[in-house]
C-alpha cells in the first residue's frame, strides 16, 4: 500500500528523524509512537503530502509521492487519502450533513459493498438524526464524531489519525478506535499518532518514532 524508504526531515540543521524506512499494508492498523517532539504529527503529515521530507521517498502502489504535482497530490488526497485531524477540519458554519456531503462528491467509484450512507454514518457514531445542526453549536467530542463519520462515508483507502482521541471521553475514545479498527478490518491502511496506550494496543503494528541522537527507528507487531 505505503512503502516509506530512508524518509528524513530537518529544519535548518536540526534532524528531527532520518532514515525512517516501513511499509503499511492493506487492512493494517499501525500506531506511531514517541515522545513529544518526535516528530509524529510531522511524519504523518509527510504521508498526507502536508509537508515534504528532506529526504527519502513514499511510494503509493510504486510510484513517489513526493514527485507528484499539484494536481497529482490533489488526486492523492481525493481518491485515495483520508484524514483525521487534531482540530477536526470542519466547516463551522455549515451543517453536519453539508460537511459529510463534502466527502461524498469528489468520489468517481463506489467501492467493493457500497456506500456508506451519511445517515448510516452519523447512527454509526451515535449522532443519527444530527443532520441539520450546525457544526458550530456542537461539543469538540461530537465534530470530531462528525470527523470520524465523514472518514467513513468517503471510504479511504488510507487514513491518516493524529491523535484522534485526545480531546474525548474513554466511551468515545473507544468508539473512534472501534470505527478506525472496522475500516482496517475493510481493507483500509490505517495510520495513528498517538500518545494513548489503549490505542496503541489495539493496532497491529507499532512503529516508534526517535531522535537520530537515541537508538533508530523501529517497529513490532501486537501480539
Amino acid at each position: 500500500m505505503i512503502d516509506i524508504d530512508n524518509l528524513s526531515k530537518s529544519f535548518g540543521p536540526r534532524t528531527l528523524w532520518s532514515d525512517v524506512s516501513l511499509t503499511i499494508g492493506r487492512g493494517e492498523m499501525l500506531a506511531l509512537v514517541g515522545p513529544s517532539g518526535s516528530g509524529k504529527s510531522t511524519l504523518l503529515n509527510c504521508l498526507g503530502l502536508l509537508d515534504k521530507p528532506s529526504a527519502g521517498a513514499i511510494r503509493h502502489e510504486g510510484k513517489d509521492l513526493i514527485t507528484l504535482n499539484q494536481r497529482g497530490i490533489r488526486r492523492f488526497r481525493r481518491d485515495v487519502l483520508g484524514y483525521l485531524f487534531q482540530n477536526y477540519a470542519l466547516i463551522e458554519n455549515a451543517t453536519v450533513a453539508a460537511n459529510l456531503d463534502i466527502a461524498v462528491r469528489p468520489r468517481r467509484s463506489v467501492p467493493r459493498g457500497g456506500r456508506v450512507t451519511i445517515a448510516e454514518a452519523l447512527d454509526r457514531v451515535g449522532l443519527a438524526g444530527r443532520e441539520k445542526e450546525k457544526i458550530h453549536h456542537l461539543s469538540g467530542g461530537e465534530q470530531q464524531r462528525v470527523a470520524l463519520a465523514r472518514l467513513m462515508v468517503k471510504q479511504p483507502a488510507l487514513v491518516l489519525a493524529d491523535e484522534p482521541t485526545g480531546a474525548l471521553d474513554q466511551v468515545n475514545a473507544t468508539m473512534v478506535v472501534d470505527v478506525l479498527g472496522e475500516m482496517s478490518a475493510a481493507g483500509c491502511a490505517v495510520v495513528i499518532a498517538t500518545h494513548n496506550d489503549y490505542v496503541r494496543d489495539r493496532c497491529d503494528t507499532i512503529f516508534a518514532v526517535k531522535e537520530p541522537s537515541l537508538a533508530g527507528n523501529s517497529s513490532w507487531r501486537t501480539a
